[in-house]
């Protein structure tokens, strides 16, 4: 096969997961493998985009390389997919399948996102390679690239992708009505966003949200920044917090966004997700690291599109909030009732302002900040700043520092493997179980407990 290798990665050829690649090349010396470096190059193809469809029209498989940037692939590659769906080319009979390393945090969000948009563009999708960035290291990670690569070949061979899902009708997109605005109290809510001049409904859900919202906002339009480039994953920032750009990018999300009572973001969808603009304001939010410096502060987003039929873009929403510890006052949406929608959006928004309600964490933010705090106990050598909000906010959890519940968990393992114990103890096992509980009931009983 003519394989394209569709280089996500800002670094180019210095990036770990072309690593990956480059190893398959020289296992299977029979394919010819072409780089598009177009993570790096982005800049000079939006310009001229026509050597990547040169490049496209002569591959029988594009392989989507990358590493996991927030919850996706980098900003870079998702303008490549903007432009690369603007060009419109006819990709019938062409396969894909995509490659990533990341330490796999919301790596199934990321290559759903290229599934998705590889079936928009009429490719045939192949279950693509999710590895941590250190596995080609070990022989067990060698095995398994070659493993996929085998896998995919036998795919071509055979004709097997995955189905291509039912066309979808276009959003049926309800009008919104602007109020007259509401007499607004003290407070700062800010609305971040990516509004085009003529996107005058999702214009309309912002006027009707901050006319039914007692408490001051603005509008920060992300348009309107200098942005110098997305993300490059130089790690400048690891040890400081301070962005290699002298765009002044790090300084503004501090100072305009992240000190304010609360965010809210708005944004029609494209391409399966809030679009290649706000993706590079997601990376380049990699200033702070993988501190989650606004935990505690309620979000909510203003979202025009058919939002009910993106489950990825569902779990990609409810992930940032629950891994950034942020209560997700809601979903407001244009298909069905936005006027109600955002009125309801307003009204939990402003309870969790004035309450500040934080409810506790889901697998989504429990199973990403594990993640997060084995990397950073690893990695804090480099990245110091996330060290050391990591130690102040007490987020080096690990379970074998309780070492008084295991001894416990010791002594409940060896009565259950007891038959005679276990027989004697009968239901005082879960009588035990409750009694601290039951302690707690009888002293809010009493009035002992204020919370």
């Amino acid at each position: 096969m003519h394989i394209l290798v569709v280089n996500g990665s800002p670094k180019g050829k210095d990036s770990i997961t072309l690593q990956t690649v480059n190893y398959l090349q020289v296992r299977y010396p029979g394919h010819t493998f072409e780089v598009l470096h177009a993570g790096q190059r982005i800049k000079a193809l939006e310009r001229d985009f026509a050597p990547a469809l040169d490049a496209i029209e002569k591959a029988d498989l594009l392989l989507f390389s990358y590493p996991v940037y927030t919850f996706i692939a980098p900003s870079q590659l998702h303008r490549f997919i903007e432009l690369l769906k603007e060009a419109k080319p006819d990709l019938s009979g062409k396969y894909a399948t995509q490659l990533t390393t990341s330490k796999h945090f919301y790596d199934v969000t990321a290559h759903r996102y290229i599934r998705d948009n590889c079936q928009d563009l009429g490719l045939r999708y192949i279950h693509g390679l999710s590895a941590d960035m250190d596995d080609l290291l070990q022989e067990k990670g060698q095995k398994e690239a070659c493993a996929f690569f085998d896998y995919v070949c036998h795919c071509v061979r055979m004709e097997h992708y995955e189905p291509f899902p039912a066309p979808l009708p276009e959003p049926a997109r309800k009008p919104v009505e602007v109020p007259q605005p509401k007499a607004a109290r003290g407070g700062d809510v800010v609305i971040v966003t990516d509004l085009a001049d003529d996107d005058t409904q999702l214009a309309a859900m912002i006027d009707r949200f901050r006319a039914v919202l007692p408490i001051r906002t603005r509008v920060v339009n992300l348009r309107a920044f200098p942005f110098r480039g997305g993300c490059l994953g130089c790690f400048n920032c690891a040890a400081t917090g301070k962005c290699i750009y002298t765009d002044g990018f790090d300084s503004f999300l501090r100072e305009e966004i992240q000190a304010t009572q609360a965010i809210v973001y708005a944004f029609t969808i494209k391409d399966h997700s809030m679009g290649a603009l706000f993706k590079l304001y997601d990376d380049r939010q990699f200033c702070n690291g993988h501190r989650t410096v606004t935990m505690g502060m309620p979000m909510a987003y203003l979202i025009s599109g058919d939002y009910s039929r993106q489950f990825n873009l569902q779990m990609i929403i409810e992930g940032r909030a629950q891994v950034g510890g942020n209560f997700l006052a809601g979903v407001a949406t244009d298909e069905q009732d936005p006027n109600a929608e955002i009125d309801r959006m307003a009204d939990a928004l402003t309870y969790a302002i004035d309450h500040q309600y934080v409810p506790p964490q889901n697998f989504y933010g429990v199973g990403g900040m594990k993640i997060f705090r084995d990397l950073i106990w690893q990695m804090q050598g480099m990245m110091k700043a996330d060290h050391r909000f990591y130690k102040a906010h007490g987020q080096y959890d690990f379970p074998q520092k309780k070492p008084g519940r295991m001894l416990a968990m010791y002594a409940v393992g060896a009565l259950m493997s007891n038959p005679k114990l276990k027989a004697k103890a009968g239901s005082k096992m879960t009588e035990g179980m409750l009694m601290p509980y039951k302690k707690l009931l009888a002293k809010a009983k009493k009035g002992e407990i204020n919370g």
